[in-house]
């Protein structure tokens, strides 16, 4: 059985989200994802192959381990471990150009069966709003594919909201697209893994 943890950190003034997941028996790995926006800043996946395999594994401790390295992380964003590395990734988006789409809702977009994702369109350049972006949401993995669209306003903001679809089988991901002026960008958010 998968199991994770998700946690929003605060370091100075930016947020960063901090998800964490065991990918399961068939590929047992303990996977770590330092989100900002809904891009990935840091990942760390340990292999726990060797432990599966032992006398003393148990879904107890493999919990614990799960739970160990979501802290080992968040402790060491926290420390400033990732600095360069966030540093990086975030010039590399200014350089690109181009629009950035941002997930303001990471923790709650998903609540009771329903879709309610609040978004913002933001020009990489200047991080101004950007205006009339086309914006899709799908979930990936969902036995039935449907896509659901809206428009950015002035503020670059966009709401869209959906019942969960059925979900099928395998690694399911929350997928949003932004489109406007030649530019796109495109974000996603894994979702707990379903047994295959």
């Amino acid at each position: 059985m998968s199991s994770g943890f998700n946690t929003d950190v605060h370091v100075g003034d930016q947020v960063f989200h901090v998800q964490t997941e065991d990918r399961g028996p068939s590929h047992p790995v303990i996977d770590t994802a330092v989100y900002q926006h809904g891009r990935i800043l840091h990942r760390l996946a340990s292999s726990y192959q060797e432990f599966a395999q032992s006398p003393e594994f148990s879904a107890d401790v493999l919990g614990e381990r799960v739970q160990e390295q979501h802290r080992r992380v968040i402790g060491d964003l926290r420390a400033g471990a990732f600095t360069a590395e966030i540093a990086a990734a975030m010039e590399l988006a200014v350089r690109t150009g181009g629009i950035q789409v941002q997930l303001l809702n990471p923790t709650s977009w998903l609540e009771g069966g329903n879709v309610s994702l609040d978004l913002e369109i933001v020009r990489r350049a200047d991080r101004q709003p950007q205006a009339g972006a086309q914006v899709k949401a799908a979930i990936e993995g969902a036995s039935e594919a449907s896509h659901y669209a809206g428009t950015s306003d002035d503020r670059g903001r966009v709401r869209i909201e959906f019942p969960l679809p059925p979900l099928g089988k395998g690694d399911l991901a929350l997928v949003i697209h932004a489109q406007a002026d030649g530019s796109k960008d495109e974000i996603r958010f894994a979702m707990r893994s379903r047994s295959k």
